[in-house]
């Protein structure tokens, strides 16, 4: 052989096929077993190091000796928290589309926690699911790059917070939300409106507030800051902001919820005061869960289409592990404002 085919630099391997665990070590400086550890996801390797592998793999290649290992038959759906009927409609969603390919779904929940911890993404790595549906979760930058490395992809659904440029998503226009139900209240003569949010660092609650103050806005009406209540779209955050609310000088005479929730919260605040709704407060919930049409008065909604929203992502996620191209890497479905029983023009009018 050669000087020439002794030094040759692996872009001349790339030509042919990617490196192997061996050529990877070899060019890196490490052990055949940190190379095979950064391979297989596994958190036991200096940072510095998994960089370096990682960076190696993104420009060669990586060649597996051994027969790749065939994906499990199923899908992997993280909710950040699980409680109520949210979760249920985001699992029958995934559930139709699972069942038309002969798929199982395997649901996971991370505690109220946004981002997996460790535990959770050995653990998918090792049963490699189709793939990963993230639910009102996050994942960090080493994380996706786990998933990346070993082909499981991976859909988020209603983000909590703006994904990376190049992850999948399916969400609902919030903003559009936000801004139709207060425009609906506006329409029926109300000018306190208040507003009781989801967390502040939560895309879809961020987005609804500004829906909120672009209606007012529009409508020529000042936003009174007293009347905007940061919550966490919870039943309790409903309860106690309208509380609230209600024991101001200048009471609010409607209030739109970060969700159906918060709605239910406020309908037990109000009562608490003797107040009748819609009579004296009128209440805007948020996704039309099930419930929403049997509350007393029934609730006047925005309809997040959930199970589409995550039929949509079970699809998308069943492209991506085909090897094929999403014709969009985000998707971003239509919210409707649904009029029931829970609003009226105030009492003063």
């Amino acid at each position: 052989m050669s000087s020439t085919d002794e030094n040759a630099s692996p872009d001349a391997d790339r030509e042919d096929r990617p490196l192997t665990l061996a050529q990877l070590a070899d060019h890196a400086g490490v052990s055949i077993a940190t190379v095979s550890k950064v391979v297989n996801g596994r958190d036991s390797v200096a940072p510095e190091t998994r960089k370096l592998v990682e960076g190696l793999i993104r420009r060669y290649g990586y060649r597996r000796q051994k027969r790749p290992v065939k994906a499990a038959p199923l899908v992997d759906v993280v909710f950040h928290e699980l409680r109520g009927l949210y979760g249920i409609e985001i699992i029958n969603g995934v559930e139709a589309v699972a069942r038309r390919h002969h798929l199982r779904v395997v649901v996971s929940e991370l505690g109220g926690r946004r981002t997996p911890g460790r535990g959770w993404v050995e653990d998918v790595l090792t049963t490699r699911p189709i793939g990963v549906i993230a639910v009102f979760a996050e994942l960090t930058a080493d994380q996706h790059q786990q998933f990346r490395s070993r082909g499981i992809p991976l859909v988020f659904v209603d983000p909590a917070d703006d994904p990376e440029p190049e992850s999948a998503s399916v969400g609902a226009n919030n903003w559009s939300g936000g801004l139709a139900a207060t425009r609906h209240l506006l329409g029926l003569g109300h000018r306190r409106i208040a507003v009781i949010t989801g967390p502040e660092h939560v895309l879809s609650a961020r987005a609804r507030l500004d829906g909120y103050r672009a209606a007012l806005d529009l409508a020529g009406v000042p936003v009174d800051p007293a009347l905007v209540r940061i919550g966490d779209y919870q039943i309790a955050d409903g309860l106690h902001h309208t509380r609230e609310l209600l024991r101001l000088s200048d009471p609010p005479t409607a209030i739109v919820a970060g969700n159906d929730g918060e709605a239910l919260g406020a309908y037990q605040a109000a009562a608490e005061a003797g107040l009748r709704i819609p009579d004296d407060l009128s209440v805007v919930g948020y996704d039309d869960l099930p419930m929403a049409e049997w509350t007393i008065p029934p609730l006047t909604t925005i309809r997040q289409p959930l199970r589409e929203m995550a039929s949509s992502a079970a699809e998308m996620l069943l492209t991506l592990a085909h090897g094929e191209p999403l014709p969009h890497q985000r998707v971003e479905l239509a919210t409707e404002l649904i009029v029931r029983g829970s609003t009226a023009p105030p009492s003063h009018l």
